[in-house]
Order: C-alpha cells, then sequence, then structure tokens
C-alpha cells in the first residue's frame, strides 16, 4: 500500500514529454488570488459617521487642522456622503509601507496640537469609525478627473476565491463602462483588510444629474448589460454611495 507521500510524489510527477511546469507553491498562489499589485502602496479607507448635531462643526474643525495629517501621509481625497449613507464623511490615505503608516500615527500622537486641538475635539462628535486597507488592482491606476465635479463609490461584495475566480468578468464590466466613455474611472482597489473579496470602485462624474443621464444611457447598451450580466454571477451584494469632495480634497 502507498503511504501519503509516495501518493502525493506520483500525483506529482510530470510525464517525460512535459519540460516545465510551475513549482507547486508557484501554482497554488496563482490559483488561489490571482494577479497581485506588484509594489508596496496601499489605501487606507477611513469612513466616519458624525453625530447629527455636530456635522458642519466637525468638517470645519478638520478644515482647519488637517493640514497636520497632510504633512504625514498623501491624502486621496476626503469627502461628504451625500447619499447611501447621512452624516458621514470618507477619506482615502495613500501610504508606500506600513512602515510609514506607522510612523505617521506615531508622530500625530506626539503632536500636541493635533492631539489637544483636533482629536480632543473631534472624538465626541464622532458616532463611530472603521477603516480599510486596500490596494489598486493590478490593471488599474488613479486617473484624476479633468475638473470639479461628484463621486461615486460602488463597494462590491464579492464571493469568495479571489481574482482568479472573478477578476477577468469583474475588469471586463468596469472596462466596458469606462472605454465607453460612460463615466470617468478614477480608481478600482481590492480590499486586504477589513471585508475581505470586496472591491471599490471610485467614479466621477460632473453633477448628480448628468450621472442618472449616463446611467440611463448605459443600461441600454448591449455591451454593458452583456459584461455585467457576466459579472454578476460572482457578486454577493453591492452598495453605493454619492460623495460630495470637501473644500480641502485633493480630488475635487
Amino acid at each position: 500500500m502507498l503511504n501519503f507521500s509516495n501518493m502525493l510524489r506520483r500525483a506529482f510527477t510530470l510525464p517525460k514529454h512535459v519540460k516545465y511546469m510551475p513549482n507547486l507553491k508557484q501554482l497554488r498562489a496563482s490559483v488561489s488570488t490571482g494577479p497581485q499589485q506588484q509594489h508596496e502602496t496601499f489605501y487606507e479607507f477611513r469612513t466616519y459617521s458624525i453625530k447629527p448635531e455636530w456635522n458642519a462643526a466637525f468638517l470645519e474643525l478638520t478644515e482647519k487642522k488637517i493640514h497636520l495629517r497632510m504633512a504625514l501621509a498623501e491624502l486621496l481625497g476626503y469627502w461628504s456622503v451625500n447619499c447611501g449613507a447621512l452624516n458621514q464623511v470618507l477619506q482615502i490615505w495613500k501610504y508606500d509601507s506600513y512602515a510609514q503608516r506607522s510612523d505617521a500615527r506615531t508622530a500625530l500622537v506626539n503632536n500636541p496640537e493635533w492631539m489637544e486641538e483636533y482629536i480632543a475635539k473631534a472624538i465626541p462628535m464622532l458616532a463611530y469609525q472603521e477603516n480599510e486597507v486596500a490596494y489598486l488592482v493590478p490593471w488599474c491606476t488613479v486617473k484624476k478627473p479633468p475638473k470639479k465635479g461628484i463621486y461615486e463609490l460602488s463597494t462590491f461584495q464579492m464571493k469568495p476565491g479571489g481574482p482568479a475566480v472573478w477578476g477577468h468578468a469583474f475588469q471586463a464590466a468596469i472596462n466596458v463602462n469606462a472605454s465607453a466613455g460612460y463615466s470617468h474611472l478614477v480608481a478600482v482597489f481590492h480590499s486586504e483588510f477589513g471585508p475581505l473579496n470586496q472591491v471599490q470602485v471610485l467614479w466621477w462624474f460632473e453633477d448628480p444629474d448628468t450621472r442618472a443621464a449616463i446611467r440611463h444611457k448605459a443600461h441600454g447598451d448591449a455591451r454593458v448589460v452583456a459584461a455585467v450580466r457576466e459579472s454578476v454571477k460572482y457578486l454577493d451584494s453591492q452598495r453605493s454611495k454619492l460623495l460630495l469632495p470637501t473644500t480641502f480634497s485633493p480630488l475635487q
């Protein structure tokens, strides 16, 4: 009777006519995760829910003190949520490494102005905070909009399995919308910490009415319908938020 190690050896012994095959570790990684980001840059999504009576005061305070935070890391954008949630703000920070993030947070804790004049005043205004870490998908870069407008953050909870399972179908659905000129694609992010198998797509539009008209037109495009129909096979749920950039947001 064959023992387990001999069974494995025979199972992965190549036929004589096969000259090359990736090693088992490479094969397993490729199948389980699909294409991965090739550098260390990541993005932190921070979502704050503000007590309704403090919404305006929180934004005013943040506008005065956010420069202290921006001196330590790159702020991609800072938005108030207009639809999809109430009294909520979203901020996205870019880091080149986890060490940079740790150093930035240590510097903030040791900054009396930040702690006493911002944190001490801001925390009582908040109902809760949450954060997520995500990478840009390998086939996407951040594309800044041509002018000031509004943003839509579409969040897709995909079925377990990673990009190796749903990546190509999802990419096709996003690209057909962008390439057809229906909307300006800013960036696509894939979660690393927080909800797993989650994809965040950031779109830009001139205004809400333009978005509504574009969406109506896209829904009648057979190319879009076909690509979306294939992608939703791998979708568990999705949600959307309409975002208005704050005055101090780099992305306007």
